[in-house]
């Protein structure tokens, strides 16, 4: 098939196929086409395959037209993009569907033109990546820092007994309730009941936060009220929602002693309490080395995305909010259907949840088309050797064996995945030595986990 193109780029890294068809090899296709129906097709007075093509042509003209047009331009576009000479940048992303814009019609006397509209790998020119002058946050490892992480052994540690008949739940309890959401006329909306739900009191772990409605309540009690949630909550903001919830078991968690006995039971390598705690501060320095380096990545990000201007693709930004989505579904051991009737299959809801992402998803895929471009220009490569190394670190890291480690690492896609964390590893080792470091306002450990999460 003879095919002249024309790519014309577009905004928000979008562009213009434009393909033409000689009438020849128009003409060729239809009659293709034609002949094909000719030996199979089946009319009353005519035995199969005996049909006359203007009989076929009289009756079905209109239809083969439209069935040819398609084939014909599914052929053509195939025969574009899977030529090895069709530049790399002016590929279709493997999630933007091409789009024909202005249908065209076939006429089997002219040439046939048609356009595509899609969107492509954005363009993007890193001016500069070093020289910059990084402010990073000076800090310590306090005796606070100590205490949260002993009080969060403790609580792990902790014996969860029932609470007395006629107690009322506290903070720090687990619960377990049944709840439903009512409807303006108390009626049990659809798909908004659960059953035996557990969690601790007074942590939020709910996406409801009916936290403070329950506290307060006894075991077997039953209670309906209505909470309207601010303008800024993740989940329903500026809603207001009525709920019936039953708290069917109540129970208080009794925590250890601070001792050597706890250390002991956390596990046998510590014999006092001493030895737990220099292991609580070695892994916070470790943590700590980890999170300043994230800190330092990040605020590197941000300078070289004021400096490196990039069009985000509304196909990429759509695939990133897609996966956010999914991913919160997950947290609540659901899937993107459940999480939509968890929000009364409120369409109107689930748009503004997913519209307050979009500055934070367009950052990290700015970010991380940056990063690639460096990357590639860099030349930056990861070897076998590179491999063996980061297997290793990653099995001590979880004290897993490094066969079972390398058996999962076997997989072509997670493979994939490492080799390209390792490049970027030494991307950043290389960021971090060629821009200047200067140390900001001090900090503890614990209001750095508060501001960074």
């Amino acid at each position: 098939m003879n095919v002249t193109k024309e790519i014309t780029r577009l905004e928000k890294s979008s562009a213009k196929l434009s393909v033409t068809i000689g009438k020849d090899d128009v003409r060729l296709e239809y009659d293709k086409l034609l002949k094909e129906y000719t030996k199979s097709v089946q009319l009353p007075g005519f035995r199969k395959g005996k049909v006359p093509q203007d009989v076929l042509v009289r009756k079905f003209g209109d239809a083969l037209k439209d069935e040819a047009l398609g084939k014909i331009i599914e052929k053509a576009v195939g025969v574009v993009f899977e030529d090895e000479n069709f530049p790399k940048k002016d590929q279709p992303l493997p999630y933007s569907t091409p789009q024909v814009k202005d249908e065209p019609k076939l006429d089997l006397d002219t040439d046939l033109s048609f356009s595509l509209v899609y969107d492509v790998l954005p363009e993007v020119k890193v001016e500069k990546w070093e020289g910059f002058e990084l402010e990073i946050p000076d800090v310590f490892i306090s005796e606070e820092d100590l205490a949260r992480e002993l009080d969060v052994i403790r609580d792990r540690n902790a014996i969860v007994l029932d609470k007395n008949e006629g107690e009322t739940a506290a903070s720090g309890d687990v619960v377990t309730i049944d709840y439903w959401e009512l409807g303006d006329s108390n009626e049990i909306l659809a798909e908004s009941e659960r059953k035996d739900f557990s969690f601790t009191l007074g942590f939020t772990q709910n996406i409801y936060k009916f936290d403070d409605e329950i506290t307060g309540m006894k075991k077997g009690e039953t209670k309906e009220f209505t909470k309207t949630y601010p303008e800024d909550d993740n989940a329903f903001p500026g809603k207001t929602k009525k709920f019936r919830i039953s708290l069917t078991a109540l129970k208080i968690k009794k925590l250890p002693d601070l001792d050597d006995d706890l250390a002991q039971d956390v596990d046998e390598k510590f014999k006092t309490l001493d030895d737990l705690k220099n292991n609580i501060r070695e892994r916070l320095e470790k943590d700590l080395d980890q999170r300043l380096r994230n800190i330092k990545i990040s605020k590197f990000l941000d300078k070289i995305i004021e400096n490196t201007p990039v069009e985000i693709p509304e196909s990429m930004l759509r695939m990133e909010l897609d996966s956010r989505w999914r991913n919160l579904a997950r947290r609540f051991n659901t899937d993107s259907n459940g999480l939509y009737k968890m929000m009364g299959n409120s369409k109107e809801q689930a748009e503004a949840i997913i519209e307050s992402w979009k500055p934070d998803a367009e950052k990290a895929l700015h970010s991380r088309l940056i990063v690639e471009t460096i990357m590639e220009e860099l030349k930056l490569e990861a070897t076998e050797e590179d491999k063996e190394e980061q297997l290793k670190k990653l099995a001590e890291e979880s004290r897993a064996e490094l066969d079972d480690v390398k058996k999962y690492y076997e997989d072509e896609r997670m493979k994939e995945f490492l080799m390209e964390d390792i490049k970027e590893r030494k991307l950043f080792d290389l960021v971090l030595q060629k821009n200047t470091l200067i140390k900001g306002k001090k900090e503890n450990y614990v209001d750095l986990v508060r501001n960074n999460g």
